[in-house]
């Protein structure tokens, strides 16, 4: 049901991605990653095209912890901002973070491997339904992340490509 995945980079990190949908207590889940009870990145999926995207935000956000380059506080907070197409913080947070009425969520978890099962803690505290990773793209608004991203007909490749380059890409424009 959930996606984990080492870091290609970084391999002493594993990513874990956990879907959910049905979500009736958004507005407290949110509450408790302001006040740092979740530890991890509460992402809106209807702004999300694939996993994928979530990892490249990922990598981006640990390598710039590491290197202390950080924009944000958090490596959470940044994780929200490396997939926005901008580096505006409030308007990443507030497309990319969950809000009080959203019905779905991804959590990011970012951990060690010796942590044999992190995310029980934050699942316990979704009151809603876990479904697999992979649906994720069906909770997909693809006109709203079209218009986001301003991808336009005329660009190659799919739209996931052309997401993860208008993410990629924003730090040299």
């Amino acid at each position: 049901m959930h996606l984990s995945q080492t870091l290609d980079l970084f391999p002493e990190l594993t990513v874990t991605q956990i879907l959910f949908k049905n979500v009736r207590n958004a507005a407290e889940l949110r509450q408790n990653a302001v006040e740092g009870k979740i530890k991890g990145a509460l992402l809106k999926p209807t702004m999300l095209v694939s996993p994928f995207q979530v990892l490249v935000a990922v990598n981006k956000a640990v390598h710039l912890e590491k290197i202390s380059q950080m924009k944000t506080r958090s490596l959470f907070s940044e994780v929200i901002l490396n997939l926005s197409p901008t580096n505006n913080i409030s308007e990443a947070f507030k497309r990319f973070g969950i809000s009080d009425g959203d019905d779905s969520v991804l959590v990011v978890l970012v951990h060690g491997k010796e942590e044999s099962d992190p995310f029980s803690d934050v699942a316990s505290k979704v009151d809603g339904q876990q479904v697999p990773v992979d649906d994720l793209s069906s909770l997909s608004d693809l006109e709203q992340i079209k218009k986001l991203y301003k991808i336009t007909p005329q660009e190659c490749g799919t739209l996931l490509d052309a997401v993860v380059c208008k993410m990629a890409a924003k730090d040299v424009m």
